[in-house]
């Protein structure tokens, strides 16, 4: 056995090799060596494809097969082949070009190397330019997996928790297990709001409000529980109630309303205070004419009085009155409040009121011989917001 040049590509190969494993040509028995030059070469060439001599087995061969075709060969033909034989010897002494053959085998051989070549490069690449698109691709599903993990814990919607755990089953089991966790919790949130909304009881919904502060139902939890409070307010009618309204819900529903209530309402009342600032006014007044000082009595006397039957009086005209009181025959006079005062009050102005009052008084007065007479009279009289008597009427009680 003896390794030999394929004489197809070139590639060493033993002579035995059925067929070549490179270019796959059949080996064993279709080759020659040359007896010249020892090229190796298939034995179905007439010549050695490298030095051109004439290959003794393939002549043999084509005379068996002009015989075996019943054609003869002549002596002058014979003669012709011995001297052409002769020619093709002669010519073999010269130096001969390398056949065609020979160098398209070698340039087929570069040819499979360097395509080879090309080829493992491109598989190296086509490597790294998967490995380097993967990288990013695992990279931006991480990045992904984190906003939307990050998201999902911060949002209330059920939703986008479910879709998260939906989407990203191969997460971080710490993820999976947060992202699980705030969806139950939405869950029991989603069936305390359905629980306190059914039951309709404020208390409820105060209770879900505070368990719940930052939930997506709390707007309208507050919106419910001021709605109860404001039927309940309307319901009392009373300043307390809208007062306590307007306290608790700052940015109520029906702030405005309570407010309108609540003013409306003060005008009608009579304050403590207001009621004390009544009663000062005609008790100084009366006790001012028991004393007969002028200056005190016309204190309380506004500039302008309707009073008794004369219209737009002055305080001299009620000083007048006064001392009209004290007859010659009177040695002492009293005058007393025995009861309460019945005080209306009405708004004139931005915050500014006047006030109807009635009330009874009683006049004891004493004569020079020691009779003492006692009157009764119904006192109904007006005060501004300057606190001065604007009108004064009285009439006499006859029992």
């Amino acid at each position: 056995m003896a390794i030999i040049k394929c004489p197809e590509c070139g590639h060493q190969i033993s002579d035995k090799a059925p067929v070549c494993p490179n270019c796959g040509v059949e080996i064993a028995g279709k080759i020659i060596k040359c007896s010249h030059c020892g090229h190796v070469y298939f034995n179905d060439e007439a010549s050695c494809p490298h030095c051109h001599t004439a290959n003794a087995d393939a002549g043999t061969d084509v005379q068996a097969q002009h015989l075996a075709s019943g054609n003869v060969v002549t002596d002058s033909e014979n003669a012709t082949n011995v001297d052409d034989t002769a020619l093709q010897q002669e010519n073999t002494s010269l130096p001969q070009k390398p056949d065609n053959a020979n160098v398209q085998g070698s340039e087929k051989k570069k040819s499979s190397k360097a395509n080879k070549t090309i080829l493992i490069v491109s598989l190296i690449v086509a490597v790294v330019i998967i490995g380097v698109c993967l990288f990013f691709y695992l990279n931006a599903k991480n990045n992904r997996e984190q906003e939307e993990y990050a998201y999902a814990l911060g949002s209330n919607d059920i939703e986008i928790s479910q879709a998260y755990l939906d989407n990203y089953k191969d997460a971080p089991q710490a993820h999976i297990d947060s992202v699980t966790a705030h969806l139950q919790a939405l869950l029991k949130q989603n069936q305390d709001w359905t629980n306190a909304v059914v039951s309709g009881s404020r208390t409820a919904l105060a209770e879900f409000l505070n368990a719940y502060p930052e939930s997506p139902y709390a707007k309208e939890a507050v919106d419910k529980i001021d709605s109860m409070d404001w039927e309940q307010c309307l319901k009392q009618n009373t300043p307390d109630a809208y007062q306590t309204y307007i306290d608790t819900h700052s940015d109520g529903l029906h702030k405005d309303e309570a407010l309108a209530f609540l003013n409306k309402l003060k005008a009608n009342e009579i304050s403590p205070e207001e009621r004390l600032t009544i009663s000062n006014i005609f008790h100084d007044f009366f006790i001012s004419i028991n004393t007969r000082n002028e200056s005190t009595l016309t204190a309380h006397i506004g500039e302008y009085i309707n009073f008794l039957e004369k219209q737009n009086a002055t305080p001299n005209d009620v000083v007048s009155f006064m001392n009209k009181l004290y007859k010659d025959n009177v040695e002492s006079m009293v005058w007393s409040i025995p009861g309460s005062y019945e005080i209306k009050k009405k708004e004139t102005g931005d915050g500014l009121y006047e006030y109807d009052t009635t009330f009874m008084v009683e006049q004891k007065v004493n004569d020079v011989d020691g009779t003492e007479i006692t009157n009764k009279f119904r006192i109904t009289a007006t005060v501004n917001p300057d606190g001065k008597i604007t009108e004064m009427s009285m009439v006499r009680i006859v029992e």
